[in-house]
């Protein structure tokens, strides 16, 4: 999560940063994200009911999903991607006019 916040920050007037956590408590949730999430630059919420993980067919975390303005998915992928990775992904999504 750090490379996420740092980016979230670096991309902030570009690109929109949600975390989604799950199978948790609001509060152990909140907790976390203010350990993980610094910047400020990421809001985050706390999947209680799965519906969101439900919705793009999630079946666990980590998992990061780019999705336009248009909420048309353009790339997804499990686990951990380096720095380099990530960026190419954001200005990807952003290339597209998202």
């Amino acid at each position: 999560m750090p490379v996420i916040d740092k980016l979230a920050v670096e991309y902030s007037d570009r690109v929109e940063f949600i975390a989604v956590a799950w199978k948790s408590s609001f509060d152990a949730t909140a907790d976390r994200a203010a350990d993980l999430l610094t910047s400020g630059a990421v809001r985050w919420g706390l999947d209680e009911g799965e519906e969101i993980f439900s919705l793009y067919g999630i079946p666990y975390q980590p998992n990061s999903v780019l999705i336009t303005g248009g909420d048309v998915e353009v790339e997804r992928w499990p686990g951990a991607r380096s720095e380099q990775e990530m960026r190419q992904a954001l200005d990807n999504l952003i290339a597209l006019g998202a």
